[in-house]
């Protein structure tokens, strides 16, 4: 599907399907990766990091900004996603730079503009 204003400033447009509508909305897709610093904490430095990152993680989500996260299963260099609801791609970059696990080197990122439905939900 090609967008009608890839890299615009619009953020929101209608999507017609059969008979149905949707209002497709520009989110941003975090990858979380293994940082630089992975493995350069203790085990009470990591727990004390991982605390830090769940409450940033929760803090994004009461403040509106997070609509989904979580690690993946496995022990591989991606670590976790985020889907941020932010007005540009500068502010979903400031608001991943605002984890605690990020700021130490532990975990890194990959941003992309993701498109989804409004009101989508995993089931």
């Amino acid at each position: 599907m090609s967008l009608p204003f890839s890299g615009s400033a619009q953020r929101e447009f209608e999507m017609k399907e059969g008979d149905t509508t949707y209002i497709m909305k520009e989110y941003f897709f975090c990858i979380l990766t293994a940082g630089e610093k992975r493995n350069d904490f203790d085990s009470l430095q990591l727990a004390k990091l991982q605390e830090a990152h769940l409450a940033n993680i929760n803090r994004l989500a009461e403040e509106g900004k997070l609509h989904i996260a979580g690690p993946f299963g496995d022990d591989g260099d991606w670590r976790g996603i985020l889907v941020l609801d932010a007005k540009n791609i500068k502010e979903a970059e400031e608001l991943v730079k605002s984890d605690p696990a990020v700021q130490a080197g532990r975990l890194s990122y990959i941003i992309h503009p993701w498109w989804a439905a409004k009101g989508s939900s995993l089931k």
